[in-house]
């Protein structure tokens, strides 16, 4: 069963870590998301949950104006082949969240570790990172030593690659 955000919250605090969530009415897009800049610090991120041609799994994290090419990105991630778009059924399966919902704080429910974490490395230049807490209608901060602290935590060796154009 997919965890809560209160139940990450505790995993989080358990783990010694301190982060800021702020409730916003649901956001689907990053258009709608650009709505809260300036009242939450940081790098805010749009995440793509990936599948390759020998059913790996991938989430890629990038700065939300980034451009990825999907068409050549499964050459930097490692993929077999061209990538598609995981569909909604393993997201919910390996994630524990919705469409409009994808976060790398889903991580934490990929207790057998299917999913292989890319986080794109311009991100690693910023403070403050960014992302839904297992559902739509807020946003988390974490700090960068602290995003990679809860990482080792859910056992996900981060591919720190720049896949962003």
């Amino acid at each position: 069963m997919a965890k809560t955000a209160d139940e990450l919250f505790t995993f989080l605090r358990e783990l010694g870590i301190d982060t800021a969530t702020r409730e916003h009415p649901p956001l689907f897009t990053v258009d709608e998301s650009q709505s809260l800049r300036g009242s939450i610090p940081g790098a805010h991120t749009k995440n793509l949950f990936l599948k390759d041609k020998k059913g790996r799994y991938f989430l890629v994290t990038v700065e939300e104006r980034a451009v990825v090419d999907l068409k050549t990105i499964h050459h930097t991630i490692g993929a077999s082949g061209r990538v598609s778009f995981g569909k909604e059924d393993a997201l919910m399966e390996l994630l524990g969240v919705t469409p409009g919902s994808v976060t790398l704080f889903g991580l934490v429910n990929d207790l057998d570790r299917k999913v292989t974490f890319v986080l794109d490395e311009p991100l690693t230049e910023e403070q403050i990172i960014n992302g839904h807490p297992l559902h739509n209608a807020a946003t988390t901060s974490i700090g960068k030593d602290d995003l990679f602290r809860f990482l080792e935590a859910t056992g996900h060796e981060p591919l720190v690659l720049k896949v962003s154009i």
